[in-house]
């Protein structure tokens, strides 16, 4: 009997019915739907929202804003100081925090970054406007960075600007032809750049060795759709784990939706409608093909007040967002601007008209005054359902309107070569609302080549610079945030673009897949589109330990089962033996 009930054994184990050995585990993946496309994977020259979001999860900033309330707290720096004069800055970068490749980040990488953009204005393109003020960038040793300014400069702690490896950088040469996709891309963020083939997908991995710990999860792919619709049917049936930036309609079709969680909340950008009024480089030359009409305040004033913003988020966005005013969106409270009922910009045809008239532009025979160009984003629904709203609305002021919808990349070349007369467009605005501010400066204007500046719709106004400049030095809080509302009133009542509405952040995600999101700020914020990137690095994955556990103890279970059969077995069979033998004998 011995024998057989080793024979048994040793059969059950060939089998693979002990304990099963360990296997790989195939990868958690957070799969993200992405319809915008990338204009840059150099943080110096990238605008587009996509770009600025793989941009935060690849490098992190000097300081970082915390995900509960958006609060200032430890980037690359833990500990900063100003002087009495607030004039200089010292910055302290700790010992531990190191690339992606391994390399010790010091305070020379944050030095270089910031050099490199005072040295070249190529690498202002991007975000320029934060270091226009400074003196010198000195990093006295690897752990100490020393930052003077001209003025004194209140956005010292809300530097957005990513800071990238000296150690690879400096062999970067020209920057406006560094594509940065030497795979894998050194970074210093919670994810690392592996793969990118354009109009497809991006893929990163989860930096291991990331200071603040490694993400829940292993690879983080954003998957490109040609619209939003065919991106949203993609997180229905589970084949994406997150979408934002959704239709009204499409995430009203997604409510009680198995597998899905919806998350609506107040966003951080704008939606506008740009007025080409007279586009210049930075040294007043001519830029592009506007009409000359919209040269004309009166003009731009007209075509606003024919704009009714209140039917705008009633038939567009079905509710889902608030009017437009002022350049900063209602979710930042303290610098948020509303019109004053004498300011207020009223929907009145009637009125618009008076004032195209008394402008010297009278209806001709065929009742048109001048026909203009609107150009918008194809596949973008906001932009196809307002720009048919829109042609009826000028046409009922005499405007005809050519409306041409494109690629977000022939809509980026069109808006910065000043090729339209009117374009949607819109931004993110950061916490501290300098940035969003700086774009309609003078100095955000392109050199004579075109290129060097981020300005938003060509605004070049001497009030408004000046303002800019006081609220930029202005450390008393109550008195910077009047400056920032005056600034707001003065881009509103010279027009060079219409703020039509501040559209809520809707998002979905499968919560089959992924349990839990960090938002910004923790009580009604967003998950994607954040000041930071707490929504992707917190994700936690729904199945992954359950499934790791589960599937250990249920390997480990069937095969003590059936090795327990077997051995039953080989006692029944030897008991029964015994007895036959017996009853021989």
């Amino acid at each position: 009997m011995r024998v057989k009930l080793c024979a048994l054994l040793a059969i059950a184990t060939t089998l693979g019915l002990s304990a099963p050995p360990a296997t790989a585990q195939a990868p958690v993946i957070l799969k993200v739907a992405i319809v915008q496309q990338i204009d840059s994977m150099n943080p110096f020259l990238a605008v587009f929202q996509s770009s600025t979001e793989i941009g935060r999860l690849m490098y992190d900033y000097l300081t970082a804003y915390a995900a509960a309330d958006q609060s200032v707290t430890e980037g690359l720096a833990n500990r900063w100081e100003p002087s009495a004069d607030k004039l200089t800055w010292t910055f302290t970068v700790p010992e531990g925090k190191k690339w992606s490749d391994g390399v010790p980040i010091t305070a020379r990488d944050v030095e270089f970054t910031f050099n490199l953009m005072l040295n070249d204005q190529i690498a202002r393109t991007a975000n320029g406007s934060f270091v226009t003020n400074f003196q010198d960038v000195t990093a006295t040793d690897d752990r100490t960075v020393v930052i003077r300014t001209k003025t004194p400069q209140v956005t010292m702690l809300a530097l957005d600007v990513p800071i990238v490896p000296r150690h690879v950088w400096e062999k970067a040469g020209s920057i406006k032809d560094y594509t940065n996709d030497q795979m894998p891309v050194v970074g210093s963020g919670p994810f690392v750049l592996t793969e990118h083939v354009p109009g497809q997908f991006i893929k990163l991995r989860a930096n291991k060795d990331y200071w603040r710990g490694a993400a829940k999860f292993d690879e983080l792919h954003f998957v490109y759709f040609q619209n939003s619709d065919a991106a949203v049917q993609a997180l229905g049936k589970g084949e994406v784990d997150l979408v934002n930036r959704m239709a009204p309609a499409q995430f009203d079709s997604l409510q009680g939706k198995a597998g899905v969680t919806l998350n609506k909340a107040q966003g951080r950008r704008f939606t506008e409608l740009m007025i080409n009024p007279g586009a210049q480089t930075r040294t007043g030359e001519p830029i592009g093909d506007g009409s000359p009409v919209l040269r004309d305040v009166r003009v731009r004033r007209a075509i606003a007040q024919a704009i009714d913003l209140d039917a705008l988020v009633s038939r567009v966005n079905l509710g889902y967002a608030e009017k437009g005013a002022g350049l900063v969106p209602p979710v930042f409270t303290k610098f948020h601007w509303q019109p004053s009922a004498a300011e207020q910009r009223k929907f009145d045809p009637a009125a618009a008209n008076a004032a195209l008239d008394a402008a010297g532009f009278p209806r001709k025979a065929d009742g048109t005054r001048f026909a203009l160009r609107l150009i918008g984003r194809a596949g973008r629904a906001y932009d196809e359902q307002a720009s048919e709203y829109l042609k009826r609305s000028m046409g009922d002021i005499g405007i005809p309107l050519d409306v041409r919808l494109v690629s977000d990349n022939q809509l980026n070349e069109s808006t910065t070569a000043a090729t339209y007369d009117l374009a949607f467009s819109g931004w993110s605005t950061n916490i501290d609302p300098d940035f969003v501010l700086s774009l309609h400066t003078c100095a955000q204007r392109p050199g004579a080549d075109g290129k060097g500046g981020t300005t938003d719709a060509y605004f070049c106004d001497e009030t408004y610079d000046r303002l800019y400049a006081q609220q930029l030095s202005e450390f008393d809080e109550g008195k910077r945030v009047e400056i920032v509302k005056q600034m707001q009133a003065r881009f509103y009542d010279q027009v060079p673009a219409v703020v039509l509405a501040y559209e809520n952040a809707l998002e979905g995600y499968r919560s089959d897949h992924f349990a839990k999101f960090t938002t910004q700020p923790a009580q009604g914020g967003v998950i994607m589109a954040q000041n930071g990137m707490w929504g992707y690095y917190g994700a936690e994955p729904a199945q992954r330990s359950v499934q790791a556990q589960g599937t250990r103890w249920a390997g480990l279970a069937l095969g003590g089962a059936v090795i327990a059969g077997l051995v039953l077995a080989v006692v029944v069979m030897a008991r029964r033996r015994n007895a036959t033998a017996g009853e021989r004998e």
